[in-house]
């Protein structure tokens, strides 16, 4: 498929998302399963325009017979692909990367018409996602064991295993970005993947499986499992041919899926949300500060698990500090996803558009002041993308910690301000949450940077700068934000596990002597 865009009119997105879809699959969406897309047969889905609010394609979960049929063909894919050594995994998943990259732009265009995601975000994230098998097609020739020293005529080592099949299960917000996350590591390890997208966003997954197929995965080896959560997410998670599951998404559905999973015995890698502090003092360059406050927040429509939602100032400067993010927000360009120039666009889904919405006036109620931000631009009140999920980029000064968005996670272009007086209440705030995924600090005095990295709890933390992230870094959560990392080099320890390996090094008695306990 061959696609192109520079800027889309905003009449033409709702037809936009229907014909790029149509395109990319021509017989239709479902499953992709041992190298083909495969219709379901259960429940209807209907993908609706985030920019429009209109209906642009049904298909179907595959029901629990294509559950089924889709593990039966990862457990074969897993037998095929674990027993290549590494050096074989690593040539496919360098082709695969050279693929994914070739197809970035047609990965971007079908992101965003599809989920609503801006395209100038989309081709950074289909450039990521090339990265990342890039990345781990390195490190599948270099899965080393031990040769560990013991008592006795023994030589013992260890070996790095797969664990057969991976199930991965990705949120709406980055699909596509995910879906690369969360794949690329397990391959490279030997395990075959199920990927899951979310029911409103499966699109891109389903491409980015087929761009691997073709690239030279053996069948089996990544399959898509398009459908409902509680449906074919359910069988996937509970199923005693799976050998470890990862999650990205909400606190409770994560917490529902690593029960269902230790249920079965299988262990479970969460990454869940977030609702991190980005802290600024005087010192700072506040300009510079601003900048960083409004891409912490509204890259994304804020819909992401790292957004710096909270934005901690100290008091001296915290009236001058808002008003230049109050300033920057209203600028930014809000509209119709396949503009190039647009830099915020819709809440991809109408459940969490009134998730958004609700949250706003609540804090509002609670006695945050709406500095900036309101539901709908001025300019689409009138055009074909009124009736679209959209919220402006958002600012509530006076958010204190009796304001329930001190510790809610939104999950949108909102930022809720205060201000505070010392380093100690900065931290103590900062702490002051059951999350503890990202955070920032902004200022000029080093030894304050590094004594408030070390002090809030958070998983990832930036000195003046935020939301850089990268495959080769650790990256996950303390608390209610999961456990486990989910990228860097100690990532493939997730996605294997060790055997311990006795051999004899000289004859002995009968029986050999034994270090057991």
């Amino acid at each position: 498929m061959t696609l192109s865009i520079t800027t889309a009119p905003a009449a033409s997105s709702h037809t936009t998302a229907r014909t790029v879809l149509d395109a990319a699959f021509p017989s239709g969406l479902g499953a992709f399963v041992d190298g083909k897309v495969v219709p379901g047969s259960g429940t209807s889905i209907t993908l609706t325009s985030a920019a429009t609010g209109d209906a642009f394609a049904t298909y179907a979960d595959p029901g629990t017979e294509g559950a089924d049929a889709i593990l039966q063909s990862s457990v074969r894919g897993a037998a095929a692909w674990g027993s290549l050594n590494g050096f074989e995994r690593a040539a496919i998943l360098r082709n695969v990367s050279r693929v994914v990259e070739a197809h970035t732009e047609e990965l971007a265009i079908l992101e965003s018409a599809t989920t609503g995601k801006p395209i100038r975000d989309a081709r950074v994230e289909a450039s990521k996602v090339a990265e990342m098998f890039g990345y781990y097609a390195g490190w599948a020739d270099k899965l080393t064991g031990q040769t560990i020293p013991v008592p006795g005529p023994w030589h013992t080592y260890t070996e790095r295993v797969p664990w057969g099949v991976v199930v991965a299960i990705t949120p709406w917000n980055a699909p596509l970005f995910t879906a690369g996350w969360n794949s690329a590591a397990p391959l490279a390890a030997g395990n075959a993947v199920v990927v899951k997208p979310s029911e409103f966003t499966p699109a891109t997954t389903v491409r980015l499986a087929q761009l691997a197929h073709e690239a030279g995965l053996p069948d089996g080896v990544f399959n898509v499992a398009v459908g409902l959560g509680q449906s074919v997410g359910a069988t996937l998670t509970s199923d005693r041919r799976v050998g470890k599951v990862s999650f990205i998404g909400s606190v409770p559905t994560g917490r529902r899926v690593a029960v269902a999973a230790a249920e079965a015995g299988i262990p479970a890698l969460l990454e869940l949300g977030g609702k991190s502090a980005n802290i600024v003092f005087a010192d700072a360059d506040l300009e510079r500060a601003a900048d960083g406050a409004i891409s912490a927040i509204f890259s994304g429509a804020g819909q992401s698990c790292v957004a710096g939602s909270r934005l901690l100032v100290e008091r001296s400067v915290h009236a001058r500090f808002v008003e230049l993010v109050a300033e920057r927000a209203a600028r930014l360009r809000v509209g119709d996803p396949l503009d190039a120039a647009t830099e915020v666009g819709p809440i991809i889904t109408a459940p969490q558009f009134a998730t958004v919405t609700s949250l706003i006036e609540q804090g509002i109620n609670d006695g945050g002041r709406r500095l900036t931000g309101g539901t709908l631009p001025g300019s689409l009140a009138d055009s074909p993308l009124a009736g679209g999920h959209w919220v402006m980029p958002t600012l509530l000064d006076g958010v204190t910690p009796a304001n329930r968005l001190e510790t809610t996670e939104v999950f949108g272009p909102v930022v809720g301000a205060d201000a505070f007086d010392t380093e100690a209440e900065a931290i103590a705030r900062a702490n002051n949450t059951n999350f503890g995924l990202a955070g920032a600090v902004w200022t000029s005095d080093v030894s304050r940077a590094h004594h408030i990295a070390r002090e809030v709890k958070a998983g990832t933390f930036w000195i003046n700068s935020y939301k850089t992230i990268h495959v080769a870094v650790p990256f996950g959560g303390f608390g209610d934000s999961g456990h486990g990392r989910s990228s860097g080099p100690g990532v493939l320890d997730e996605y294997t596990q060790t055997k311990a390996v006795w051999v004899p090094t000289r004859a002995a008695g009968s029986p050999f002597p034994s270090l057991s306990y």
